[in-house]
């Protein structure tokens, strides 16, 4: 591992564990209060389904994995949850036996770019806020090849990363490197994922601007980006969900 992405990776644990630490899980003050909307919005489009499999790709405590889990608990519905954090995966486990959900959930301790990708198998591949801490931008890319093919047919892919990320010091406005493995222009990662997921039917794609401050060792970091949020669908027959 080189020093930019030792450094990376250790500046993302201690501002994650902070997070992780001190945030309850659906709790009502919290920003983990709920699944992210797009996760809420593509729920039913699997309503018809009697398995369930879904890949889960920097997972986190379970923000979404753990609402899925819930909604599908009747199915034989099964969640492969990949995080680097050990912390995190505690968390989950935690959150997956208080949610009774312990036998649906899967804990996987890996990088995203060192975990190998089943294909033709998941109905459902999310990574929300995730790709962009893989190691490189060349993993980055062959990461998205394997997405594509881990779906199988009427499979659905929700991707969320941010781009163009911008951070300066909150005190000092300072500016610095931003702490994310992989930082593509927005257009960039767009035209990526028009390529990647070719033929497939987009059922919401989006940019929006977000800042908000975020701990970085012994400074606190205030942090511009554009989010991409993108969700396609393989062959698909069903209606889209909202763009808004």
């Amino acid at each position: 591992m080189n020093d930019r992405l030792t450094r990376i990776r250790e500046n993302e644990k201690i501002s994650h564990t902070a997070a992780y630490t001190n945030e309850k899980l659906y709790d009502k003050t919290s920003w983990l209060q709920k699944p992210i909307k797009t996760v809420l919005d593509i729920l039913p489009l699997f309503h018809a389904y009697t398995e369930l499999h879904v890949l889960d790709l920097g997972c986190g405590i379970g923000r979404n994995s753990i609402c899925i889990a819930e909604t599908y608990q009747n199915i034989n519905c099964t969640i492969d949850c990949v995080d680097l954090l050990e912390i995190a995966l505690e968390k989950l486990k935690q959150n997956a036996k208080e949610y009774g959900v312990s036998e649906n959930i899967s804990e996987i301790l890996k990088p995203i770019e060192e975990y190998e990708i089943r294909s033709n198998f998941y109905d459902l591949i999310m990574a929300v806020s995730a790709l962009e801490h893989i190691d490189s931008e060349k993993s980055f890319v062959r990461k998205l090849t394997e997405i594509r093919n881990g779906v199988r047919e009427n499979g659905i892919v929700c991707l969320v990363i941010n781009s163009n990320v911008r951070e300066t010091n909150a005190a000092t406005k300072e500016i610095m490197e931003p702490q994310f493995e992989v930082n593509l222009p927005t257009e960039r990662l767009q035209l990526l994922l028009e390529d990647t997921f070719s033929g497939w039917r987009v059922l919401k794609t989006s940019v929006t601007a977000q800042e908000y401050d975020i701990p970085r060792d012994k400074i606190i970091s205030h942090l511009d980006t554009n989010v991409v949020t993108y969700v396609a669908q393989r062959d698909a027959h069903k209606n889209p969900i909202s763009n808004k």
